[in-house]
């Protein structure tokens, strides 16, 4: 027993002494541990330190400190590599190295009296062009001067790239000239915002933000592009490091965190990118979806089509889709950039009383068509017709079918395409005349109405409707309509037609005024040889008169003929039987062709007592235009009422 004790006794032991390291190890190596910890933090603390310094990046990439190169040039090349042919601004400090680096590139650059204009200009290149249309403005006061224009691109879908200067990005919200918070003012306006923070960013931002304008459904990008990445290394390097190395340990880091952040910036500026176009994401309608609708359309007695700017919209050409149309047969409504596309007086458009048609027509097609206040939210449609519906935009294409409508067949894609495909399908389809001709009898009615409106008498002044009669009868096949105005541009959109596809540009949904002078500025760059006419009310003229400036400084001859019936009728005909005064509707006939004149335009006046003199004034005007000079014609008008058939002073 004691033997058999004694060797227990000593085998405990023997385990105790065992023991004892293994249960001392965490106490002794904790502090070792706790170190080696903080010392991988530390590390990884630095690492991310050194990498958000730009300090790897700068180990691998050259600063070429003697190079006199700038970021405008990067702008410049890449905005040469899509295509672009106008650059459209007004000029500041902040982005003067881009504007210059443009011209030396051959890309035209047109300077105007308001950044607004410059906007609308880009706004116009993009919707006749199909490729992305640029404007370039300072920052501040330069960019908020664009917003309605930005947003107008946006309800309009038209692939505009602004570009906008900044403060140096280390002064921005530190009290900077100019400074504000540009992105916040953009996003909701915008497809795509980037600022640029480095030199060697610009080139591939842009691509992707020019890439984002025209993909999927259009729309407006913007790029900030702070000066410190568009101005050259020793410039820079002037404003940002001090001259004399600081003294102190203070002035001696942050020095050196100024001369770090300037390499950084330049840090393979340089370097070879790629320059082009990325490819563009454009949705396109399913074979499946594509089939159900040519099943649909094949069984429809009295169809309609209405097509809208997105069917105008690249891949599909204006003379392709045309083509479709004519081929497909069902009678159509043509509204913003697709107005004109089957020309002037063709029998399968149909203008008026269109809210008639659409009540008994038994299947629709909205083909780029939405249903806003235009189609009164969709409640303008029959609940027993069968509604197709296509747009490139999801959202757009459902908006009110929870309410007043629903569609049958709702295909998310490229319209053009779609009716492509569309016709392709109804090989051989044809519809019973009987349809098209009714609508078309309830065309001549209405036209006949405003035949008998043109012949009344008034007190003073010039019938409109007489007045935009002989303008449609006067109207050159290779003319560009620009409309910018209220009741005399409401009234010519029912009489004047513009003699083809992608010839005419009115503000769109929005229903912004002051778009004419930017409009036309963009659309007779495009088309040099195209006679552009403007058409402006007297209210929506004040926002265009100075431009008439930019067109004589960059020898752009435009045609204005403006509407002057001296007040804002359009409201004017609400506000007074609703409300009882007239109060800021009123204005004067002011001599607008004057005004013209003396910014160096031309300018004629068309009154009472050159009543049958209008299409002499008019080509006169045209001849003006021909021998190089912008016109103002000044054409004073008698106020209407077009509700009940009145025409009044």
């Amino acid at each position: 027993m004691s033997k058999r004790g004694g060797a227990s006794h000593r085998s405990v032991e023997r385990c105790r002494f065992m023991e004892t390291p293994a249960a001392a190890a965490p106490n002794g190596g904790f502090f070792p541990s706790f170190l080696l910890l903080g010392f991988m933090t530390l590390v990884a603390a630095l690492l991310g330190a050194a990498h958000r310094l730009g300090l790897f990046y700068q180990l691998m990439h050259k600063v070429d400190k003697a190079s006199i190169r700038h970021g405008g040039e990067n702008v410049a090349a890449v905005l040469k590599a899509h295509g672009v042919r106008f650059l459209f601004t007004l000029v500041g400090g902040h982005i003067s190295p881009l504007l210059v680096a443009c011209e030396k590139l051959g890309i035209r650059v047109v300077d105007t009296r308001h950044e607004v204009t410059a906007v609308f200009a880009a706004d116009a290149v993009a919707r006749l062009t199909g490729m992305v249309g640029v404007a370039a403005v300072t920052a501040g006061p330069g960019l908020t001067n664009t917003v309605t224009a930005v947003k107008n691109a946006q309800i309009a879908q038209s692939p505009v790239l602004l570009l906008g200067g900044a403060a140096s990005s280390l002064l921005q919200n530190r009290g900077a000239l100019q400074a504000v918070d540009q992105m916040s003012l953009f996003q909701p306006l915008c497809k795509f915002c980037a600022s640029v923070r480095r030199v060697r960013d610009i080139i591939p931002t842009l691509r992707a933000a020019i890439a984002a304008a025209q993909s999927g459904t259009p729309g407006p990008v913007f790029v900030e592009l702070p000066i410190d990445v568009l101005y050259p290394y020793f410039m820079v390097q002037k404003e940002m490091v001090p001259a004399k190395p600081p003294k102190g340990l203070v002035g001696r880091a942050v020095s050196w965190y100024l001369e770090n952040h300037l390499a950084n910036l330049f840090a393979g500026a340089w370097e070879p990118q790629p320059e082009g176009p990325l490819p563009l994401d454009i949705p396109q309608a399913s074979p499946q979806q594509v089939q159900r609708c040519v099943e649909i359309l094949s069984r429809a007695k009295r169809p309609l089509m209405l097509l809208g700017s997105q069917a105008l919209l690249p891949p599909t050409s204006a003379d392709r889709l045309r083509v479709a149309v004519e081929t497909l047969g069902v009678p159509c409504f043509l509204g913003g950039m697709a107005r004109g596309l089957l020309g002037r007086n063709h029998p399968l458009h149909i203008r008026q009383n269109r809210s008639a048609a659409l009540k008994k027509a038994d299947v629709v097609v909205l083909a780029g068509m939405v249903c806003d206040f235009r189609l009164s939210y969709g409640r303008v449609l029959s609940r027993s017709s069968k509604i197709i519906v296509v747009n490139r935009s999801r959202k757009e294409m459902l908006i009110n079918s929870d309410m007043f409508w629903k569609p049958q067949e709702a295909v998310q894609g490229d319209v053009g395409s779609f009716v492509v495909k569309l016709v392709e399908g109804l090989q051989g389809q044809t519809w019973a005349s009987d349809w098209i001709e009714e609508l078309r009898q309830a065309d001549q009615q209405k036209e006949q109405a405003f035949r008998e409106k043109a012949l009344m008498p008034v007190a003073q002044n010039l019938n409109p409707v007489r007045v935009l009669q002989l303008v449609e009868e006067t109207l050159p096949d290779n003319s560009i309509l620009v409309v910018d105005g209220g009741d005399f541009v409401g009234t010519a959109a029912h009489l004047v037609q513009p003699r083809g596809p992608l010839r005419w540009l009115d503000p769109g949904a929005f229903g912004t005024l002051g778009v004419g002078a930017g409009f036309a500025l963009g659309a007779k760059l495009c088309q040099p040889d195209a006679e552009v006419w403007c058409l402006f009310g007297d209210g929506a003229f004040g926002y265009s008169l100075i431009e008439f400036d930019t067109f004589v400084r960059h020898k752009i001859p435009v045609m204005a003929l403006i509407g002057n019936d001296a007040g804002w009728t359009q409201i004017s005909r609400e506000q007074v039987p609703s409300l009882g005064s007239n109060v800021a509707c009123g204005l004067a006939y002011t001599d607008y062709h004057k005004a013209a004149m003396g910014l160096g335009a031309q300018g004629l006046l068309l009154s009472r007592e050159r009543e049958d003199q209008v299409v002499q004034v008019l080509r006169d005007a045209q001849q003006q235009c021909q021998d190089g000079h912008p016109v103002v014609v000044n054409i004073l008008i008698a106020r209407t009422d077009f509700r009940d058939g009145s025409i009044a002073v």
